[in-house]
């Protein structure tokens, strides 16, 4: 098979197309040819040595992906070649080839393509879980989502839209404020141009009910000085670069959460809410209620191009690499 091979932490020039062995099929798994695969925030992170798990080299990066069941391994029932699925990979999904735990694989709907289909599993199932299970995000509250036109913050626009919040959605420029808008944001502010704070204020004076950062840094300095009381503040990621700190006495005045997020560690700790939570997810997406945004789909030789374009932040939505 072809996979995108890390050999050494480096930026993504580093990163070089090469011809591997397949990986073995094991019982409770099946293989699949890969047709599209997303790259996500971490994935950057991971080639670069700067995220939580460091794996062995040489290693494949990418953890979502689509395509086509080619073989099932022993005490796969649900399951059968010539399916089109979505799957969670461990091996790495950039790549032509994969082996998944059949756990991990669920039927792509007939409607969705396989680039929105490798675009779905992380971004809305960290934003599913995010505000449902850690925000406790309610209908009628109020949601401030920061990187509202990014992989994750778009999709906690639509959940959140879907659980019936009003939501507010922050970016860094109008082309990205009118995606936001497009995918059911109620209000925009653009933190490049405005005071984030002053913009809140304005438009929830009581103060939000929960924010969604997948940001940190100043906007998460600006958000936890809009909080209502007993607001929550979900933390994803600090795709600013910098990992604020909190200042304990904001927490105590307002009775303010502030609570974590990794989604990927779901699948050893809790791999029965990851499902679940795909499947509400899926039941939203056949309403309509959810609608993936891939903004680049580019063929798997490009993949330095593809890396750039989500760590440059000139995409929105997701970037997916392809095999034809």
């Amino acid at each position: 098979m072809k996979a995108v091979v890390c050999r050494a932490f480096g930026p993504p020039e580093s990163l070089s197309l090469e011809e591997m062995p397949a990986p073995e099929l094991g019982a409770g798994q099946v293989r699949i040819a890969i047709k599209a695969a997303a790259i996500n925030f971490a994935d950057t992170l991971m080639i670069q040595g700067k995220y939580q798990e460091k794996p062995p080299f040489p290693f494949v990066a990418g953890f979502e992906c689509a395509g086509l069941v080619t073989e099932v391994g022993e005490g796969v029932g649900h399951l059968r070649p010539g399916m089109r699925v979505i799957a969670l990979s461990q091996q790495g999904a950039f790549c032509t080839e994969t082996v998944a735990d059949a756990a991990g694989v669920i039927p792509l709907p007939e409607e969705m393509g396989f680039a929105e289909g490798a675009a779905f599993p992380v971004a809305y199932g960290t934003s599913h879980i995010g505000l449902v299970d850690r925000g406790q995000l309610k209908a009628g509250e109020t949601l401030l989502v920061l990187g509202a036109a990014g992989g994750v913050g778009l999709t906690a626009v639509e959940i959140g839209k879907a659980l019936g919040a009003r939501v507010i959605a922050a970016a860094s420029s109008p082309e990205k404020l009118a995606i936001a808008r497009a995918h059911g944001a109620d209000e925009t502010i653009d933190y490049a141009a405005e005071d984030l704070r002053a913009r809140v204020k304005e438009l929830a004076p009581k103060g939000v009910d929960v924010v969604y950062d997948p940001v940190g840094g100043d906007a998460f300095d600006a958000a936890l000085r809009c909080m209502a009381w007993d607001g929550r503040i979900v933390v994803v990621g600090f795709a600013s670069g910098r990992i604020p700190t909190v200042p304990a006495n904001l927490l105590l005045v307002k009775q303010i959460a502030v609570t974590g997020l990794y989604w990927g560690a779901h699948m050893r700790n809790n791999p029965q809410r990851l499902a679940s939570s795909l499947m509400e997810l899926l039941g939203l997406y056949r309403a309509g209620k959810l609608k993936p945004h891939v903004s680049h789909a580019l063929p798997l030789e490009d993949h330095a191009r593809a890396f750039r374009l989500l760590m440059e932040r000139q995409a929105t939505g997701k970037v997916v690499l392809t095999n034809d």
